[in-house]
């Protein structure tokens, strides 16, 4: 069924990509990867258009800039699921991928909707004219994330009935998968009491990883290194220190 809906997509995807080029004239760099623009959408939100990435499941890097899907929240990259028949699945994995699949080889155009509390550009994006955020959460691979936004529960309210992804077997909200982890690096022997993330020093850059990260384990925290704890995620961004990418 995913696969069947990500076929709809790609044959609008090339007429509207050129639409796009034709409309928001975008300035190539040298990467080939379109510089950031600001139009106004009808709505008058600047909209920041570019060739995409997915970094995990409700993350894109548009034009070299992190954007957060503004309104949802999908499986952490490790998490599993279980479906009908309570056998586990990845759904997080799956996720990601989806969103991959949704903006690879496209022009996205994100309405920007201001900042997170992690100084993070949230986003209602698009691609060949799909609101990739609505179809996350209808092919049940995201949840409205209602404690922010309302703008998705009819999606959500959609994969619900039609018993789609997340929700056909049982699943544990993303934000109580965030908390456990947390609550398990926090009280574990290494961490300072309550700074579990973890900061890494890496020929790529000082990239910060938290708990549910899938790589956090691997992290070996030798002061000598560079290496550092954060208290949060904030501190991190404010430290000079970027997220891991799950891609």
């Amino acid at each position: 069924m995913i696969d069947a809906t990500v076929k709809v997509y790609a044959t609008r995807a090339a007429l509207s990509a050129l639409l796009a080029l034709t409309i928001a004239a975008p300035l190539y760099l040298a990467s080939d990867t379109l510089a950031r623009q600001s139009p106004v959408s009808p709505r008058g939100h600047a909209v920041l258009t570019g060739h995409a990435e997915a970094i995990d499941g409700d993350t894109l890097l548009v034009g070299g800039i992190r954007v957060r899907l503004e309104g949802i929240d999908a499986p952490e990259a490790e998490q599993q699921c279980k479906d009908a028949n309570d056998r586990p699945w990845p759904c997080g994995a799956v996720a990601v991928r989806m969103l991959s699949r949704l903006v690879a080889d496209r022009l996205v155009e994100c309405e920007e909707r201001g900042l997170d509390k992690y100084k993070r550009l949230l986003g209602i994006c698009r691609a060949g004219g799909t609101d990739i955020n609505a179809a996350l959460v209808r092919m049940g691979l995201a949840w409205a994330f209602v404690r922010y936004s309302r703008t998705y529960t009819g999606e959500e309210a959609e994969a619900r009935t039609a018993r789609v992804g997340i929700w056909s077997g049982t699943a544990q909200a993303p934000w109580d998968y965030r908390a456990d982890r947390w609550t398990v690096a926090e009280r574990s022997d290494d961490a300072p009491k309550g700074c579990p993330i973890k900061g890494n020093v890496t020929a790529n850059g000082r990239i910060y990883h938290l708990p549910w990260s899938p790589w956090y384990h691997r992290i070996k925290m030798d002061d000598g290194k560079g290496k550092r704890w954060f208290c949060s995620e904030a501190e991190a961004v404010e430290a000079g220190w970027r997220a891991a990418h799950v891609q």
